[in-house]
């Protein structure tokens, strides 16, 4: 048999110290540390992760709006785009306007994919061209693979035979055999249409019940429905990475067994979070306990999103996205980060918060709202798209975090540092408030570092070129700064 991904894999090429920094919880390494003085000092030789790439999940199929109800109707992306603007989504934002930008695409099953086989077992397209769809995305989108997740199984394994709420029909071993091969087909179906899936988790939300695709579990009905389905998926997919448990991580019901049980903690790759639109002052170091009893595992936010907005503080929702990044992998070593959409339909009312764009569906006739944008075409939702474009554009795939010890640390201001593969250097620092904030940052020799500038209405500003030992970066309210080796 082919052996499984290894933990190791998350850093491949950043070397030995790098491999065990992630296999290490925070707790393990005193950082950032704290200096006198007023100078970040960015430690290049002190590796930590691989930053394999952030991620973004795709509307492939229709929800009512305020996520309300399941509609016949197809309205989805890329289906509703034109082709001269699916290809311009693939090219400025799935690439983020470069060669390669999001790295991995979360698919929800049961609910942006939920076509039905006859016997209503398993996941198909719900319309012939689907998965074609989806696959022209991947390849000209260049993303790497898919980030399979249920929202719900098929209707045939619920208790009342519907995506809707509900929960499994039952707990027997031979029903949850049955149900995991079902699983295995699901993910078969999608690699024999051509898209690759590098991340698979059994259940997104598993305590929630909504009016739309959702299967509620129970800690026992989890642990075990996970153990099965994990370790069939690891035996027939063995390089797929699976995660747990999609809302709470490593302490969502039922993952204190999986914990305790060496052989269903062994399927696990990462915990997964959602902490939907916090401040992310929670991130910071004693608070929150996010890396706390990780057993080895990485720990990752897959769904960043705005419940709710007050549109007079846009620009500091910008900064804060910017900062869940950063400080989930810089107070918790994540390897990766996901926003919830792409693309949401001008008249869902959950679009401003969820999407770093927005496309007007065929059936939207309301010139009153976005009046210059065309059926089929889709434009940017700044508030969001400039909080995440910048690590597109200037954090490589496989790049290698290093330590930056700070002077103090606090919620408005961050730094994180990195490496690209090929040995390129870069950082980035954010000013969560709304007055000017100047850093002095260590960086030692360098023949100059050359600076973009993001914020809520600003996007890629050229800073020009700056070197020396410590530079000298003076960052206006609510700005997001990128500097990288020339």
């Amino acid at each position: 048999m082919t052996p499984r991904l290894s933990r190791r894999s998350f850093v491949a090429g950043a070397g030995a110290a790098a491999a065990m920094a992630l296999a290490m919880p925070r707790g393990a390494v005193a950082a950032p540390a704290v200096i006198g003085g007023d100078t970040y000092v960015v430690q290049w030789r002190k590796p930590r992760q691989t930053l394999l790439g952030l991620g973004y999940e795709i509307q492939s199929d229709s929800i009512g709006s305020g996520n309300n109800g399941l509609p016949d109707a197809t309205t989805s992306v890329p289906h509703d785009l034109v082709e001269r603007e699916r290809n311009r989504f693939y090219r400025e934002m799935l690439r983020g306007g470069g060669d390669r930008g999001f790295r991995y695409c979360r698919l929800a099953m049961g609910l942006y994919l939920r076509g039905l086989t006859p016997d209503q077992k398993n996941v198909i397209g719900r319309w012939p061209e689907q998965l074609a769809e989806l696959r022209d995305m991947m390849v000209k989108g260049r993303v790497e693979g898919l980030q399979v997740e249920y929202w719900s199984p098929t209707p045939a394994w619920k208790s009342n035979d519907s995506y809707i709420r509900g929960t499994l029909k039952s707990g027997d071993q031979a029903f949850l055999s049955d149900f995991a091969d079902a699983l295995v087909q699901d993910v078969r179906y999608l690699q024999d249409n051509g898209l690759p899936v590098s991340w698979w988790g059994l259940q997104n939300e598993p305590s929630v019940s909504t009016f739309y695709s959702t299967c509620t579990y129970t800690g026992d009905l989890y642990y075990n429905a996970f153990r099965t389905a994990a370790s069939r998926m690891r035996s027939t997919f063995p390089r797929i990475r699976i995660h747990a448990n999609s809302q709470d991580g490593q302490h969502g019901p039922g993952v204190d067994r999986i914990r305790a049980d060496r052989g269903s903690l062994a399927l696990v790759d990462g915990w997964t979070w959602h902490r939907i639109g916090t401040n992310t002052d929670e991130l910071l170091p004693g608070r929150g306990g996010f890396a706390a009893d990780n057993e080895h595992r990485a720990v990752f936010n897959n769904e960043f999103e705005y419940l709710s907005w007050d549109l007079s503080r846009k620009p500091w929702y910008t900064v804060n996205t910017a900062q869940s990044v950063m400080n989930w992998m810089v107070f918790h070593d994540s390897p990766t980060w996901i926003w919830l959409h792409a693309l949401k339909p001008t008249y869902n009312s959950e679009a401003l918060g969820y999407s770093l764009g927005f496309w007007r569906p065929w059936d939207d006739d309301d010139d009153s709202h976005f009046p210059d944008l065309e059926k089929g075409h889709w434009t940017w939702n700044p508030m969001n798209w400039n909080g995440v474009a910048g690590f597109l554009r200037h954090l490589p795939w496989d790049s290698v975090r290093v330590e930056v010890d700070e002077p103090a640390i606090d919620g408005d201001h961050r730094v994180m540092a990195w490496q690209a593969p090929g040995g390129a250097r870069s950082f980035v620092v954010t000013n969560r408030t709304a007055t000017p904030y100047t850093f002095a940052i260590r960086v030692g020799a360098n023949d100059g570092f050359t600076g973009s500038r993001y914020a809520h209405d600003v996007n890629a500003a050229d800073l020009g070129r700056r070197t020396g030992d410590v530079l000298t970066v003076e960052v206006p309210a609510y700005s997001i700064e990128f500097w990288s080796e020339v």
